[in-house]
């Protein structure tokens, strides 16, 4: 043993301590939320929300208020029962036992809840323990209940106010910037949460409400068609295959499979799995069986139609998702989800259910519809060979692309190979770049610049992708893969930094350049690596004073109150010399990014398959609604 670096700390009884009350989830508040940061704080709101949705799915509430308040704290209201009031053994009542002791809760089999997406009893806990502040109002018996929490312990014991006939609960809590990188609550993420919860549960009304900013702004979620309507909503920038999607709801017991999908003239995929709610954002049981019955359904239909001869005709499961959306929602009565943010379902009957709905509906709507079927199948068939084409592409750039240690001849590479201290600008351009490799710090800064405008992958199949000398090149520089192959682990560099003029073509370059990140490296964006680099778009100076400005409204404002000034504007980054780049742009200390996240991976797919795709009318149509937002200096 090596007893040089042994600890010397002693470990004994005194070692060991056991946290009390909510103090473990403060301590480790990762083990329930995931992470502190946006999405943490984000899955508090979700964690309230699905309480009121269990009350929905038990037949007592049809409306529930989410409301993001003036000071940055957040109330979810819901019209159900509420929480029980009664006073327990413990000499509290049950409000408080709900909001402070783990593991207790309603959904243990005491009757309360037949089918609920909270299992653990730790939801509400989490969200009290993890808050600066924290109340609970419940509205029953004829009264109006009150008790309030500052970081997770009660200030008051539960207060009957006044009289009231309403029912229900209102949680309101404001996160604790203690524990929480951001503490500021996203409109757009809590509006597609409460969209999902709206698809997936027809005839529950969910209002969202802004108060900040003084501009209260309120939007409705409701929808009597379902995942139905939720397919064609998510297809409804795309040409599809059939008027409308597949449906249908079967219950087997206790346990509901309803599924519904469409497939469009696209490439990708886009399979959303939910169980009891719950977005299964890593798959599980429902998403495999359904995976595994869609193969073997169009497969058999292809053999009896005389369409798929022989072995070598047999389509794979990426041949008959090309162009999918769908949505899975499995309503059970005890989910195994893996960990207490449940991105993944476990319970193995799930599967054969699936399968079982799949071949009852689906496996004879095919029967019934030959016609579709054949189209369907030769769908299949023309990705079958794009998907071959693409593997030859593959093997063929493999040795030069995903095996060799060579970086591409054009990449000025840094000389630490830390990748957390490490990034990577994408420029483009050669005068750019050229600018940006002699403004850069080459111990952590590497610069890649790119010829003109990349491929638009979302038009383009992946064999073609592939043969793209300036996509092989990131795919090379980055180091993590591709796609399927994609390891997250085995990037080189911790932000990849889109550095682009600030004019349309740059704009246009970015989005071409977050659009093959979002197809083949979506990890990048979900795991934070992408950012974008904020050149200035002006230099006021006189004499030796300079100013950089980065809004036409920074700069007006600037000019009212300072006269007599030379203006330059920066139509490229070409335009800078080194020092000013450094200074501007590149300098950590001083320079402005902007992170690129997926707030909304549903409309982030949306709005690239307008700004991307094939339907040149819908990029018309989104110009001519959001002329009025775009600054009013526009290089033409």
């Amino acid at each position: 043993m090596d007893t040089e670096n042994k600890v010397v700390n002693e470990y004994g009884a005194d070692q060991i301590r056991e946290c009390k009350g909510l103090e473990h989830i403060r301590l480790r508040p990762g083990m329930y939320i995931r992470n502190t940061d946006a999405y943490g704080l984000h899955h508090l709101v979700k964690e309230t929300v699905d309480n009121s949705i269990d009350e929905a799915l038990a037949g007592y509430c049809d409306t529930i208020t989410v409301t993001i308040l003036a000071d940055g704290s957040c109330s979810i209201r819901d019209n159900g029962r509420g929480i029980p009031t009664g006073m327990r053994e413990e000499g509290i009542s049950t409000v408080e036992l709900v909001m402070t002791h783990p593991n207790a809760g309603g959904k243990f089999g005491g009757g309360g809840y037949e089918i609920s997406s909270g299992l653990h009893g730790v939801g509400l806990k989490a969200v009290n323990a993890l808050s600066e502040t924290a109340s609970v109002d419940v509205y029953q018996n004829g009264k109006h209940y009150r008790q309030e929490y500052k970081i997770g312990v009660p200030q008051t014991e539960l207060l009957v106010l006044e009289d009231s006939n309403e029912t229900g609960t209102r949680v309101t809590f404001k996160p604790d910037p203690t524990i929480f990188s951001t503490v500021d609550f996203s409109y757009e993420t809590i509006k597609g949460m409460l969209r999902d919860f709206a698809f997936l549960n027809t005839g529950v009304r969910l209002v969202l409400t802004d108060e900040r900013g003084g501009n209260v702004r309120t939007e409705e979620m409701y929808s009597e068609g379902g995942i139905k309507e939720y397919v064609e909503v998510l297809n409804r920038n795309k040409e599809v295959l059939t008027s409308e999607p597949v449906y249908f709801k079967k219950k087997y017991g206790k346990e509901t499979i309803e599924i519904a999908f469409q497939y469009n003239d696209g490439y990708n995929e886009q399979i959303l799995a939910f169980a009891n709610n719950v977005n299964n954002v890593e798959g599980g049981t429902h998403l495999d069986g359904f995976k595994a019955s869609l193969t073997k359904i169009i497969n058999d239909a292809g053999k009896r139609l005389n369409l798929l001869k022989n072995d070598d005709d047999k389509l794979s499961g990426e041949d008959v998702r090309e162009g999918i959306t769908a949505v899975i929602s499995v309503k059970l009565v005890n989910p195994q989800f893996e960990g207490q943010t449940k991105t993944k379902l476990g319970n193995a009957d799930i599967r054969t259910l699936v399968t079982k709905a799949m071949n009852e509906e689906f496996a004879s709507s095919l029967e019934e519809n030959p016609s579709f079927a054949k189209e369907l199948i030769y769908k299949c068939l023309t990705a079958k060979k794009a998907r071959e084409a693409a593997r030859k592409a593959r093997e063929a750039t493999r040795k030069s692309v995903f095996e060799s240690t060579a970086l591409p001849g054009k990449l000025a590479d840094c000389s630490s190979k830390d990748p957390e201290l490490c990034e990577i600008y994408i420029v483009e351009g050669d005068s750019a770049g050229g600018t940006a490799k002699q403004g850069r710090d080459r111990r952590f800064q590497a610069i890649l610049p790119l010829r003109g405008k990349i491929l638009n992958v979302e038009k383009t199949r992946i064999n073609r992708v592939l043969e793209n000398e300036e996509i092989k090149a990131m795919i090379t520089a980055f180091g993590g893969g591709m796609l399927d192959d994609f390891d997250i682990t085995k990037i080189r560099y911790d932000r990849v930094i889109c550095m682009t003029d600030a004019d349309v073509d740059g704009s246009h370059i970015r989005i071409l350049l977050l659009t093959f990140f979002y197809r083949y490296m979506r990890p990048l964006i979900e795991e934070g690596h992408v950012y974008i680099a904020q050149p200035p778009l002006y230099k006021i100076s006189k004499g030796k004073q300079e100013h950089y400005f980065y809004t036409e409204e920074d700069k007006e404002a600037f000019l009212q109150e300072n006269e007599k000034w030379d203006i330059q504007r920066y139509k490229g980054l070409g335009e800078m010399d080194k020092d000013q780049l450094w200074e501007t742009t590149m300098n950590p200390e001083t320079r402005t990014l902007r992170r690129v996240t997926i707030k909304d991976a549903v409309e982030a797919d949306a709005q690239f398959t307008i700004l991307m795709g094939e339907q040149p009318e819908l990029r018309r149509k989104f110009i001519e609604e959001n002329a009025k937002y775009a600054n009013a200096e526009l290089d033409v």
